[in-house]
């Protein structure tokens, strides 16, 4: 099923949630993507994992939602390999930026011990807040009754 609307704008109800909560170009660089990918491969897992991996060339995830990456390029080693490399993939955290800049995300995300971590330590780090907070907002908010 097509991701876009016949003028190309992004169907809201066939995006994951956090695209949901993502700014309008995150929508349609997955959406776009993803229904290239269908034409090429049907409707499935990989026309997905297509789309995420357009995604993540120019976004990268903070919290539970999508933020533009300041530079273009793959977020991380799988990425960079292609379809034959089977690599675990940092679940859209940058880990090719900077060290100040997994700095500054895990400070927005109130990581504690960031500034004693590895650089590697603040990616995987990054990845479980950002895991916590999708999760989270996945839940439907308590009724008091």
């Amino acid at each position: 099923m097509p991701k876009t609307t016949k003028s190309g704008k992004p169907k809201k109800s066939e995006l994951p949630g956090t695209l949901k909560r993502s700014g309008p170009k995150a929508q349609r660089t997955f959406t776009k993507a993803h229904d290239a990918a269908a034409k090429q491969y049907g409707e499935g897992e990989r026309a997905h994992r297509v789309a995420m991996s357009a995604l993540k060339h120019t976004h990268e995830k903070v919290g539970d939602h999508w933020e533009k990456k300041k530079q273009s390029g793959p977020s991380d080693e799988q990425a960079k390999g292609g379809v034959k490399t089977d690599r675990p993939t940092k679940g859209g955290v940058d880990a090719n930026a900077s060290k100040k800049h997994l700095l500054d995300l895990a400070k927005r995300l109130d990581i504690r011990g960031r500034t004693s971590m590895k650089k590697s330590e603040l990616v995987d780090a990054i990845q479980k807040a950002n895991n916590r907070k999708s999760a989270k907002a996945r839940k439907p908010a308590k009724s008091k009754s």
